[in-house]
């Protein structure tokens, strides 16, 4: 059961830190880029208050996962874990930590800018 759902998560979290990276590209994605990417600050943000700056419920939950799995000293960072598994490197926390947010804050600004601009456009059209 454990396997699955750390197969589950790893899919999950791994297309959705893509999407929060290029679903802004795609007109008809723009606007659930829009939501999710706004999910994704207000969680780092918002509940990083509480938990920890950059906290993430979905790495949080597949850290329980992998607990239960019988792994032991986690980092923080999904992203440093796997960068970490890919390259057999051991990636400065901080390091990836800022690429994360400069990318994800990157990500917003580019989100809300082109979300901003078609709404725009589309007032302009008219029907």
């Amino acid at each position: 059961m454990y396997e699955a759902l750390d197969i589950g998560f790893f899919l999950f979290h791994t297309a959705f830190v893509i999407f929060n990276l290029t679903g802004w590209i795609w007109h008809k994605t723009r606007r659930l880029h829009l939501v999710t990417i706004s999910l994704t600050c207000l969680s780092w943000f918002g509940l990083g208050v509480f938990y920890g700056f950059g906290y993430c419920p979905s790495t949080d939950w597949h850290w329980q996962v992998k607990e239960r799995l019988g792994e032991t000293d986690l980092p923080a960072s999904y992203v440093k874990y796997y960068l970490d598994a890919a390259t057999g490197l051991d990636w400065s926390a901080g390091l990836v930590d800022g690429m994360v947010a400069v990318l994800g804050v990157g990500a917003f600004v580019i989100s809300t800018a082109v979300n901003v601009r078609d709404r725009s456009l589309d007032r302009r059209t008219p029907n």
